[in-house]
């Protein structure tokens, strides 16, 4: 699991997953939640915009992070 620290109280589930590199465009990230390939808390969600606040664990295939603060 790989901690990804965030400066605000909040972050958008298509901004972590450009924040952490596992996509380079929101484009990319649009395509892997609405394809069902994320899930936040260990349930799917399709929804980019989704807000995610720390101690939230999202997971993309084999890679699993986790939100924290600094």
């Amino acid at each position: 699991m790989e901690d990804v620290e965030i400066r605000d109280e909040t972050i958008r589930l298509g901004q972590l997953l450009k924040l952490a590199g596992v996509v380079e465009h929101g484009a990319e990230a649009k395509s892997l939640v609405q394809a069902g390939e994320v899930r936040v808390n260990q349930e799917v969600e399709t929804r980019r915009g989704r807000q995610l606040v720390p101690g939230d664990e999202v997971s993309v295939g084999e890679q699993t992070l986790r939100v924290s603060t600094g």
